[in-house]
């Protein structure tokens, strides 16, 4: 890893990518709120978001698996660069245009969905396969190291320069990412010819539908170690969406604790999705993807039971720590197996089929929990959700999940409507 041009130079253009990303999610809705004074419509910006990425999600694999990847990033991002880049200009010119937001929301949104079904895509490409952990590790560390760094530098150069201002160092940071992607050379998978081509095409209707989502779902469904892995994942990702919520309610509202307690307990379980990323290559090679993906499992309960039922801080954020790595090391060995069990030409809609089923379940269930919550109490809820992670754990252990040591050299099925890969085949 250490030796790979390739790699270094595109995790170093994506780690700066990443801490831009996460300035703009900040900097957007504080620009909204700051022009209309409307909580209502700052909402309706991540409403929009969230809405349009599922969207997108539908067809993102099937234009990624049809499309030179490596062309089709840096694409996405010249283009976020000019939108993001357009915003202090506009304001400068015409003054606040909340529309304008919101286009850009929309098409930012499709944009950065295409973009990260294709940088799933493209790892495999950059690395062996025995690296591809230890990879995806150093990528989702510096994701975890973005999301803390990125809210501190948005708000400094908010309060310095104004939020449009961010935003346009947001799209400064997309132009960084693209010269890097320009540097970088994408291999072909050694088990595979080189599917990074545009495919055969697709009729229209029904078949058009197909092919964007439905093969992609197929390869999940018959596959031996997916299938379960994405049942499980749509359930737990049902309980973990709303479990930050009701941290941050339990930590506010239940304890009476001040905003800065709130960020430290954040700023903890940071260090813990950090330390998962730093660690799951190590992991998955002396325990195997089976234990390190049910361990994780664990973790979530255990975090998701004592954060909302203890009311000491110190053990809230040790155990916010815990589940952050879980949700991190769950989330690094399943894009890895993805990665090494998926043909190379069915990765983009396998990825894209993967992250709409089980996201899907998301913000129904954060509205679920926040409702009993309110109702209930953050306790009881939280007891639940506990339960209910242990109920997916204990699925697992009955099916081939459990004791699966990698899918390395494992090849995968065929897709029952597609040609099966030429040779065996070896993803968040």
């Amino acid at each position: 890893m250490r030796r790979n041009k390739d790699f270094t130079v595109f995790w170093l253009g994506q780690a700066l990518s990443v801490l831009g990303g996460s300035v703009s999610m900040l900097a957007l809705p504080l620009l909204v709120l700051h022009a209309t004074g409307s909580l209502v419509q700052m909402g309706l910006v991540t409403v929009v978001s969230s809405a349009t990425s599922i969207g997108a999600g539908v067809f993102a694999g099937y234009v990624v698996d049809r499309l030179d990847r490596r062309r089709l990033m840096i694409v996405c991002d010249l283009v976020r660069a000019v939108l993001f880049g357009a915003v202090p200009l506009v304001w400068w010119v015409a003054g606040p245009q909340i529309w304008l937001l919101y286009v850009l929301t929309a098409l930012a949104a499709v944009l950065r969905t295409l973009f990260d079904v294709a940088y799933v895509t493209a790892i495999p490409h950059l690395v062996r396969t025995q690296d591809l952990t230890a990879a995806n590790g150093r990528l989702m560390g510096t994701f975890a190291l973005g999301s803390l760094l990125g809210p501190v530098v948005a708000g400094f150069l908010t309060a310095g320069v104004g939020a449009d201002w961010a935003l346009a160092l947001d799209g400064a940071t997309f132009l960084v990412s693209a010269a890097s992607l320009v540097r970088v050379r994408f291999t072909a998978r050694p088990d595979e010819p080189d599917n990074n081509k545009a495919g055969s095409g697709a009729g229209a209707g029904a078949g058009v539908f197909r092919e964007m989502f439905v093969v992609g779902f197929r390869f999940l469904w018959s596959h031996p170690l997916l299938r379960p892995l994405t049942v499980g994942l749509t359930v737990l990702t049902f309980v973990t969406m709303g479990a930050t919520d009701l941290l941050i309610y339990r930590v506010r509202h239940d304890l009476g604790r001040d905003a800065a307690t709130l960020g430290y307990v954040i700023a903890v379980s940071g260090a813990g999705s950090v330390a998962a990323a730093l660690s799951a290559g190590r992991l998955r090679r002396l325990l195997g993807f089976g234990t390190c993906w049910l361990a994780s499992v664990a973790m979530i309960a255990v975090g998701v039971t004592v954060t909302g039922v203890s009311r000491s801080v110190p053990v809230i954020a040790a155990l916010a720590a815990v589940f952050m790595f879980g949700i991190t090391l769950g989330g690094i060995c399943s894009m890895t197996l993805r990665q090494e069990v998926t043909p190379d030409h069915l990765l983009g809609r396998v990825t894209s089929a993967f992250w709409t089923v089980h996201n899907a379940s998301g913000p129904v269930g954060a509205a679920v929990l926040t409702l009993l919550a309110a109702r209930h109490g953050v306790p009881a809820v939280s007891l639940a959700g506990g339960a209910l992670c242990l109920l997916v754990l204990g699925g697992a252990l009955l099916t081939p999940l459990r004791g699966s040591r990698a899918g390395v050299g494992a090849p995968g099925p065929a897709a029952p409507d597609q040609e099966p890969a030429a040779g065996p085949s070896a993803r968040a």
